[in-house]
């Protein structure tokens, strides 16, 4: 895990990056860091479990549901003065389309849903806007 500070005149960016095995089993780590810094930027209970659902159901997106062995899962997690983005990329090469349920409960759960694709693999980008960003 790496951890970095950038401080401009426009903009604080407190940054986390976080990589596990591609396997469902590992999913785990990244929801309790979701959840861990939603608390942190005093989410109410209800975002802070939306969040956390919403992060755990674009991991399994990005694993279609099963273990992929070598490779890996990363999510970066953003922390603005307007706004929490957890970019996570992953093996998964075809994510659902946005008219697919998958997609309307990410937008429910987080308000902007992102996604496209990388050399042998697929992102997904969940925005949350509310809650203290900046101490």
């Amino acid at each position: 895990m790496r951890t970095t500070w950038h401080d401009t005149a426009t903009e604080t960016t407190d940054s986390i990056e976080l990589k596990v095995p591609a396997d469902p089993a590992y999913l785990a780590v990244i929801r309790t860091a979701a959840a861990g810094l939603a608390a942190r930027l005093d989410l109410t209970l209800d975002e802070i479990e939306d969040l956390r659902i919403a992060v755990d159901e674009a991991c399994a997106l990005l694993l279609d549901h099963r273990a992929h062995p070598g490779e890996d899962v990363m999510a970066i997690f953003s922390i603005g003065r307007e706004a929490l983005e957890v970019h996570m990329t992953g093996p998964t090469t075809v994510l659902p389309d946005r008219n697919s349920f998958a997609w309307s409960v990410l937008e429910a759960l987080v308000g902007q849903v992102e996604t496209g694709t990388t050399d042998g693999g697929s992102w997904v980008r969940l925005t949350h806007v509310g809650g203290r960003r900046v101490p």
